[in-house]
């Protein structure tokens, strides 16, 4: 072990696979490394500085059966994201100290970015899509999470930094989104594919109101996942040794994997008692 935290690259043509090859890359060749949530008993995590590109990100099949949870857990996670079904579960420290509720919702710091003493509210996705209505090439087209004045003395700072877009034409002059997420922390196993398929759903959603904007018809390009800690966490071993390990051992990809087409019903249906559920949280 030479002190160096070891920078890793996978590229999938669909999200499944994506994910799938970085986990199969961490596990093999991260290093071995501490956390602060370990107890005394864990082992040191498997850690990297990961980069993932998904070429096609709307490629199916797009999810994964080993994923924390059910296909209710995968929607929810992204009405949390899109339309901001939890952002009610944010604690107001300003109006109770005490408070012990989430620090962030992602689509709070996205869609409604505050700064204190500035009553503006900025809709950053609404702006960084009008960036690139008005110049497609911009390198100026971005979303941020951080708060500085927050986020350095809090419990629970933001793992999701910053989502970097730009426009691309190809030979045919269709236009292509192409996207950059970058995380600051990482879970490689329990979180990171519900953070790309969510983030593969903004990514459609950016589109969309460019397309509306612009009258030109937008497609996915390209999407990268960084993480700058990319890891497993040592007391998930033994069960990513016995579900994942073992079904890439014992099963063909196409019994590792679904088509989203194939359960979006599924998903779309479940979507009144998600939010019945998540509009009682917190009560």
């Amino acid at each position: 072990m030479n002190g160096n935290i070891p920078v890793l690259f996978v590229e999938g043509n669909c999200l499944a696979e994506a994910w799938e090859k970085s986990l199969i890359e961490v596990h093999e060749k991260g290093c071995d490394i501490k956390t602060e949530y370990d107890k005394p008993e864990d082992p040191p995590s498997k850690d990297s500085t990961m980069t993932i590109v998904v070429t096609d990100p709307l490629a199916e099949p797009m999810i994964h059966k080993d994923i924390p949870g059910g296909l209710d857990d995968l929607q929810e996670y992204v009405l949390e994201v899109l339309d901001g079904i939890k952002d009610h579960l944010v604690r107001d420290k300003a109006a109770d100290s005490e408070d012990t509720l989430w620090e962030y919702t992602y689509h709070q710091r996205l869609f409604q970015y505050s700064i204190p003493g500035i009553k503006d509210i900025y809709d950053q996705i609404e702006l960084l899509a009008q960036k690139l209505s008005k110049t497609p090439h911009s390198r100026r087209a971005q979303a941020i999470t951080w708060k500085v004045w927050d986020d350095n003395f809090c419990n629970d700072p933001a793992c999701l930094q910053s989502i970097w877009c730009r426009l691309l034409q190809d030979s045919e002059n269709n236009w292509y989104l192409n996207t950059n997420v970058r995380f600051r922390s990482n879970d490689a196993y329990k979180a990171a594919f519900m953070n790309m398929f969510a983030l593969v759903q903004l990514q459609l959603k950016i589109a969309a109101r460019i397309s509306a904007q612009t009258g030109k018809t937008v497609k996915l390009g390209r999407y990268v996942h960084q993480a700058d800690s990319y890891h497993i966490y040592g007391a998930y071993f033994q069960e990513f040794k016995k579900r994942f390990i073992s079904a890439l051992r014992t099963r063909p990809f196409e019994e590792r994997t679904i088509r989203y087409e194939d359960v979006k019903f599924m998903m779309d249906d479940s979507i009144p008692a998600i939010l019945d559920k998540a509009s009682k949280m917190g009560k």
